[in-house]
């Protein structure tokens, strides 16, 4: 691993300076700098390919603030269980400091991260994660007692298709990070302790 603070991953990848990103990922990296202090390493990555940057930005936006039953703390909390047991370290670090703002608890934060089944956790919220890493461990294991299990606390069918499609999409963004080797952004490590 390098260790030059601008290092985003293993790839030599052409990654645009902000002026040379299309207009309205211009507009869309100010956001995040004004917002988080920073733009995700990850969306830089992306950056040098604006196709793929609009469909996983596109994508990321909607499973993680769109319409949902789940709160933006259910929805960090599976991308840290599913990174978790994917041992993927960009997404462990930044989704575990995630949880700890949208928890307010630095300990939850560290706790999903290193193993949610020692949390102290809601039936609701251990059958989610029970669900996220079985579909990330063993897929085709799935079975309709295992969706009946989500709802048995609470969870409606659209919430089970959320789930789902967010734990997925972490499986696919964790593989990604761990192949290229890409580094969470050093701002992550201080963030809600």
């Amino acid at each position: 691993m390098k260790s030059q603070p601008d290092y985003i991953t293993a790839l030599d990848l052409p990654l645009p300076a902000h002026d040379q990103l299309p207009e309205e990922y211009q507009k869309y990296f100010s956001v995040c700098e004004e917002k988080l202090g920073m733009v995700p390493n990850v969306l830089k990555a992306y950056s040098q390919n604006a196709t793929q940057l609009d469909v996983f930005s596109r994508f990321y936006n909607e499973l993680m603030f769109g319409d949902s039953g789940l709160s933006d703390l259910e929805k960090e909390m599976i991308a840290v269980a599913v990174s978790s047991s994917n041992a993927c370290y960009y997404c462990q670090v930044a989704h575990g400091a995630a949880v700890r703002e949208y928890s307010g608890d630095p300990k939850l934060g560290e706790l999903m991260v290193m193993n949610y089944r020692v949390a102290e956790l809601s039936e609701r919220h251990r059958a989610m994660l029970d669900f996220s890493v079985k579909l990330t461990e063993s897929p085709n294991e799935m079975s309709e007692d295992d969706r009946q299990a989500l709802r048995d606390v609470g969870f409606t069918n659209r919430d089970i298709w959320d789930i789902a499609n967010i734990a997925g999409f972490y499986n696919m963004t964790n593989r990604v990070a761990s192949a290229v080797d890409m580094q969470p952004n050093p701002e992550y490590h201080s963030h809600s302790r």
